[in-house]
C-alpha cells in the first residue's frame, strides 16, 4: 500500500475532504493521511509516496523536509525547489515571452536597505531611478506589491506619483513591483491541477473575501473561456505547477493574467463555495493517486517545468512554427 500525505496550517476543511475522498476512491492500494513528522534526518525518507503540501511557504523547516523527501524519492505537490526560487515578476516576465497578456510591471528596490549592506553594496544602482520612464511604462492608477508576495499583504492602489513615494517609503526591507492597472469588465479564477484539469471560477476581487466567489455571474463568451483554459495550461506547464490557480482581468476582451503564482491556493469550503470545494477535493484526490501510481521509490518523482527542461536542453523557450503551404512547402 501507497501512502499519500498532505501537510498543512491552520486550515481543516480542506485537508479532511481531501484525505476521506482519497481514501474513498483509493482502495487498498492507497491510504491518505495528515502528514505526521517527528524527526528529519538528512536523506532517510518519511514514507510517503506522494505529499501534498499546502503550509511550506510558511513554515522554512517544512520546506527543507520536502526537499528532503524529495530527494528520497517523494512527489512532492507542488516541487519544493521550483517554489523556492519562484517569485511573481519573473512569472510577469515569464508570461510575457510566452504570449500571454499581463500588465506592465517593473521591478522596485526597498526602500530600505537589507540587513548587513551598506551604500557600498550598492554600487551598481544608479539612485534616484529613472523614476518617469518607470511611471510613464505603467501609468496611474496603478498597484505597488511584493515582488514576491501572496494573500493581498501590502498591495497598495496608487493614484499618482506622490502616492507612490508615501506609500513606498513604508515598505521597509521589501522589494516591490509596479503594477499597470486592470480597469476589468469581468474577472476570473482558475484551478489548475495536474497542469491538465482546469476549472474556470466567476471572481470578484473588489468583494469581501468570503463573497469574491460569484455563483451566478454573468455569462462569459465560450471563445474567451477557451483562450483562458489555453493561458491556464500553458503557465502552469511552463511552471510545472501541479496545483495552482491563476487570475485573469479581462478589458476589452483581452483577457490578462494578473495572479499566477499561488502553489497553495484558498480550498477553503467557507469561502470558494460548495460547487467548487466539490470540484478541488475530487481533482485533487484522484490527481495525488495517479502521482502516487506511478512513483518509483529511488528516483526523482516531482514535476519540472518546460522553462527549465527547456534551459537544460538548451532549447528555445518557445519552438518556432513554420507556415507551409497547400503543397507543403515552406
Amino acid at each position: 500500500m501507497k501512502k499519500i500525505g498532505i501537510l498543512f496550517g491552520k486550515e481543516r476543511s480542506f485537508p479532511e475532504a481531501f484525505i476521506k475522498r482519497v481514501n474513498q476512491i483509493g482502495g487498498k492500494e492507497f491510504q491518505a493521511e495528515f502528514v505526521s513528522i517527528d524527526k528529519i534526518l538528512q536523506a532517510k525518507p518519511l514514507a510517503y509516496a506522494v505529499i501534498i503540501d499546502r503550509i511550506s511557504q510558511d513554515v522554512p523547516f517544512y520546506r527543507a523536509a520536502m526537499k528532503n523527501a524529495a530527494i528520497t524519492g517523494t512527489a512532492v505537490i507542488n516541487n519544493p525547489f521550483w517554489w523556492s526560487a519562484d517569485e511573481k515578476f519573473f512569472n510577469n516576465a515569464l508570461a510575457e515571452k510566452l504570449g500571454v497578456p499581463v500588465p506592465k510591471t517593473a521591478l522596485i528596490p526597498s526602500y530600505d536597505r537589507p540587513d548587513d549592506t551598506s551604500d557600498a553594496s550598492f554600487s551598481n544602482l544608479v539612485y534616484p531611478l529613472d523614476w518617469d520612464s518607470i511611471f510613464e511604462y505603467t501609468g496611474f492608477p496603478a498597484y505597488m506589491k511584493p515582488f514576491d508576495g501572496g494573500g493581498w499583504k501590502d498591495v497598495y492602489k496608487l493614484n499618482d506619483k506622490e502616492d507612490f513615494f508615501d506609500k513606498h517609503s513604508r515598505s521597509r526591507q521589501t522589494v516591490m513591483m509596479l503594477q499597470e492597472e486592470i480597469i476589468f469588465d469581468i474577472y476570473f479564477r482558475c484551478y489548475c491541477i495536474g497542469g491538465k484539469y482546469v476549472h474556470i471560477m466567476p471572481y470578484e476581487p473588489r468583494n469581501p473575501f468570503h463573497l469574491r466567489y460569484v455563483a451566478n455571474g454573468p455569462a462569459a463568451d465560450k471563445k474567451l473561456l477557451q483562450t483562458i483554459e489555453g493561458h491556464v495550461l500553458k503557465l502552469n506547464r511552463y511552471l510545472g505547477y501541479d496545483f495552482n490557480t491563476v487570475e485573469f482581468a479581462v478589458r476589452d476582451g483581452i483577457p490578462y493574467a494578473i495572479d499566477f503564482c499561488n502553489p497553495a491556493p484558498d480550498a477553503d469550503l467557507a469561502s470558494i463555495g460548495q460547487e467548487n470545494f466539490e470540484w478541488v477535493v475530487e481533482t485533487s484526490a484522484r490527481y495525488a493517486i495517479e502521482r502516487a501510481k506511478i512513483q518509483v521509490e529511488g528516483q526523482d518523482n516531482l514535476s519540472w517545468g518546460e522553462y527549465l527542461k527547456t534551459a537544460a536542453a538548451g532549447l528555445p523557450l518557445i519552438e518556432k512554427t513554420t507556415v507551409k503551404n497547400k503543397k507543403g512547402q515552406l
